[in-house]
Formats: structure tokens, sequence, C-alpha cells
């Protein structure tokens, strides 16, 4: 029997001057574990009068993590962060009770050619700390627990697992993980993992159950613990996942949150501009159509 239980392939959308490929939500799964929303940027040759400008937006009840493959960001934010994050590197922003960020193109890259690509995720917070304190974490790629296990290099970028832990400081029980061969390889790691799970290729393949799978492909799995596949020569994939939470959660926009009535209280700070603004920063981002909102989402459905 197969142990995979959806695909899902990338759906093209619009972050205002850049489109990206996204993961989830989609219809039939709106979360993985505490993963809400993962989008594959790139890969994109920019010219020197094309740069990344996503201006200053909200975020509330949520931890924003964004891993880089090639390019560069300046990230600014309300609490006066302001950096640059390059390839291997891991910016993880909660939001909390709310943050407002803005995403650029570095000054010292805006007059030539250059590549972007990386993801950017989102992973809602517990119920319990949907209005902690928002804050930023710049982790450098040192921090990242790194280790070659039966021919295949596997990091960790964010969560707790094969008695490992990154840097990354997590809210709730996950994983993050990046797996690169060179040569095929079976891959056997379902003792280890734990809540949902999901598998995504960057490049090269996957092969289950005599199926093959190629990039641009999200596998959700039925049972973490029935992990098991082979990855061909010259493969990179992304496996994440953790503990889902036991309410559900509505997102708008950048918000999410376990109640609509959080949502609606920040629809109001944001068209009353009572966010704490990015120091430096004056556009204003206007509040999408009401379409633009995602229907909660039960875990006991999934």
């Amino acid at each position: 029997m197969s142990n995979i239980n959806l695909i899902i392939e990338e759906r093209p959308a619009s972050i205002g001057s850049f489109m990206v490929g996204r993961l989830l939500p989609f219809r039939e799964k709106r979360m993985v574990g505490p993963f809400a929303f993962i989008d594959h940027m790139g890969p994109v040759c920019m010219s020197n009068t094309e740069n990344v400008d996503v201006p200053p937006h909200p975020h509330i009840g949520l931890s924003t993590l964004t891993y880089l493959f090639e390019g560069s960001i300046m990230h600014r934010d309300s609490l006066g962060t302001e950096v640059e994050i390059k390839p291997g590197q891991v910016n993880w922003m909660t939001a909390g009770r709310g943050i407002v960020h803005s995403e650029r193109t570095p000054q010292y890259l805006r007059n030539s050619d250059k590549m972007m690509h990386g993801l950017q995720i989102w992973v809602a917070l517990p119920k319990h700390l949907e209005q902690m304190e928002p804050e930023f974490f710049h982790v450098e790629g040192k921090g990242l627990p790194e280790w070659i296990e039966q021919g295949v290099n596997i990091k960790l970028i964010a969560g707790e697992v094969f008695g490992r832990k990154s840097e990354v400081p997590v809210y709730s029980p996950l994983y993050f993980l990046e797996l690169k061969t060179s040569s095929r390889q079976t891959i056997k790691i379902g003792k280890d993992l734990f809540g949902e799970s999901a598998l995504y290729i960057l490049e090269g393949a996957v092969e289950s159950e005599g199926n093959t799978f190629g990039p641009k492909q999200l596998l959700v799995a039925k049972d973490s613990k029935l992990c098991e596949f082979d990855m061909q020569e010259n493969s990179t994939i992304y496996i994440f996942g953790g503990e889902p939470f036991p309410e559900g959660r509505i997102i708008y926009w950048n918000f999410v949150a376990s109640t609509a009535e959080r949502i609606e209280e920040a629809k109001k700070m944001w068209l009353e501009q009572s966010f704490k603004p990015v120091p430096g920063e004056t556009d204003f981002v206007p509040l999408p159509p009401q379409s633009n909102h995602i229907k909660p989402h039960n875990p006991a459905a999934d």
C-alpha cells in the first residue's frame, strides 16, 4: 500500500513584482504539521533593472523562515532589524501579536544582474503563543547541524530530530531537513520522524513504490513512520513536518490565527496603520479582497 497520501504540484503565484511557485496551502491540505505556507522563489535571473521589492507588510500568529539557494535579500522590520540574508543562512522572524517587515534587493546589487532562488515558509505558532512579543533571529550556516549518513549530506535547518537540534528557535515540535546526494541512495528515516511529514523535490528525482517523482512536486506522507524512498543521483530534497495543532488555523493574507476575531483585529490595526512601522519605510500595502481569505484548517479532516 502506498504511503503517499497526496501529490502537490507547484502553482504560480504573484508576490508583487515577483512570481513564485506555491506549495502550501493547498485546497486538500492546508497545513503539514505546523507548516502553513511554502513558496518556492525562482530560480530567476534578474537584470540590472529588476529587483526584489516587497514593501512593508504585517504578520501575526506565525514565524517566517527564509532560506536562500542563490541571491541576497535585505530584511528590515518594525523591531529595527536590518540584516542581509545570503545562501545557506536562515532568517527566522516570529510575528506573535504583530510585526511589519520589508524584503528588498540590497542596494549594492540593485544596478547589476543577479540571481534569486530560495524558499519562504510560514510556521504557525501554538495557540498560547499567538500573542507573544515579536522576535527576529538570523542564523549563520555554521549554526545548522550538518552531517553525512550513508552517502547522503543531511542538514537540519530548523527543529529537532535525529538527536540533533538547529539553532533556529522554534516554538513547537517540528523538523525541516535538507538531503543532498551525488549518487543513488536508499533513504530509511521514518523511525526518526514524527507528526505529519512531507517531501519537496528541488532537483533530481525520488522513487517510491515503483513511481518516480521530480522537481517542483511535494509528496505528503500518510504516515511519517513509513518514510522510505530512493534518491536518484544529483538530487536535493527537503523533508519537513511535525506535530499538528489540535485546533485549526485561519489564514487571511499575511495573518494566521486560531480565531476569526484575531484576524479581524489585525485587519483593523493595519487599516488604521497602528502597527509599529519599519524605520525609514513609508510604503503602504492595502488589504486584499476578502477572496484572499482561506477557510479554517481542520486537522481532523486531514
